[in-house]
């Protein structure tokens, strides 16, 4: 038989790193007084603390080190990334009048903008943007853009005259001067259910024209003859507060329309009137990725919508759809007991305009930039 000598235990300073019995509160104070900073207390410490790590189940341990990495990784990605904020109706109109928007018809004040400006380096600048996009998401799903960007020159100049955008042309995308009312099914049956909403607002601010020649808000275009007025709530993109407050429910009606083109400046919703004998001269729109929508409020008879050559009347309570970077033109020859030809017109995105182009053609062409 072998007499193996046992290690003698150290009760009295291990004992208050136990779970406290009802003598805990005693003993940890008779601990604590007769506690000697020696190195076999620290070595002894510190061997404690091992063994409670290894105590522990290393499958929970790693679990935590996941999601702990996880969430640093979570907090550097949010950190870096600039999301674009979806905010309510009036935070929206009080940034827009931070930034100096103001009531009526109003272009962006920035002298680079891509939407109101013509240069020779306005594709340059056009990539710079996809560039600086790509590099905060991906490049996955930007080859047509980046097609469009490349060529968009030799687009726009070999176009046939029937239809020549002024800005952008995004190529591969189906080219008709009309479309279906299936092409924005949701949003086109949404805007005609609330077809009595709209008038009752326009009626409202319509009362305004007997008093004064052209009141607050509304902008009076350039037309070959007659008078063409707009009432804008919506303008590039950007909001105009003071109209926005005038027609609260119709501007709520745009957060709910699915393919409304809200933050680019391709992007309008207005009320818009015809006085009778009004011409509008033949124009092209800035870009074939949207398509414009006109919802009849008033129609009289002799008042047509020409566009690529093939005329179309509207009806009240109706949308009519179509793409205005086709050559397009618009006239109300009725009698002047008639009244006026309106309609609201609100942008919606093209339906073959993927959402991945959406949200970068939203970046490139974002209001001021």
């Amino acid at each position: 038989m072998v007499w193996v000598p046992l290690r003698p235990t150290r009760t009295d300073r291990r004992a208050p790193l136990r779970a406290p019995t009802h003598r805990g509160t005693t003993m940890s104070l008779e601990w604590l007084m007769g506690w000697s900073w020696s190195l076999d207390g620290l070595r002894d410490f510190i061997a404690t603390g091992i063994q409670s790590f290894r105590d522990c189940d290393a499958t929970a341990l790693a679990a935590v080190a996941c999601f702990l990495v996880l969430f640093v990784w979570y907090c550097y990605h949010v950190g870096r990334e600039q999301p674009r904020a979806y905010a309510t109706v009036n935070a929206l109109m009080q940034s827009a009048e931070a930034n100096g928007v103001q009531n009526g018809y109003v272009y962006c004040h920035s002298p680079e903008c891509v939407r109101c400006t013509h240069h020779d380096g306005l594709n340059q600048k056009l990539y710079h943007n996809l560039q600086e996009y790509a590099k905060r998401y991906s490049w996955s799903g930007m080859g047509r853009i980046h097609k469009g960007i490349r060529e968009q020159g030799r687009y726009l100049n070999s176009r046939p005259s029937i239809q020549k955008p002024e800005v952008f042309f995004l190529p591969d995308l189906p080219t008709t001067p009309y479309f279906s009312r299936d092409a924005q099914k949701h949003d086109v049956e949404l805007l005609e259910r609330n077809f009595q909403t709209i008038l009752c607002e326009f009626e409202t601010l319509y009362k305004a024209f007997s008093n004064c020649s052209l009141p607050q808000g509304w902008k009076m275009n350039s037309t070959p003859s007659g008078e063409w007025f707009t009432f804008y709530l919506v303008n590039q993109g950007m909001c105009v507060p003071r109209n926005c407050r005038r027609c609260p429910r119709t501007y709520r009606l745009l957060g709910s329309l699915r393919t409304c083109i809200g933050n680019n400046v391709f992007g309008n919703a207005c009320i818009s009137v015809l006085s009778p004998g009004t011409v509008i001269a033949e124009h092209y729109g800035p870009t074939n990725i949207r398509i414009r929508c006109h919802l009849g409020l008033k129609t009289p008879s002799n008042c047509e919508l020409v566009v690529g050559g093939e005329p179309q009347c509207w009806a009240e309570g109706r949308c009519l759809l179509f793409d205005d970077s086709f050559l397009h033109t618009a006239f109300h020859e009725g009698a002047p007991e008639d009244g006026p030809r309106v309609v609201f017109m609100v942008d919606l995105w093209h339906p073959n305009v993927a959402a991945a182009e959406r949200q970068a053609l939203d970046f490139i062409f974002a209001p001021g930039r």
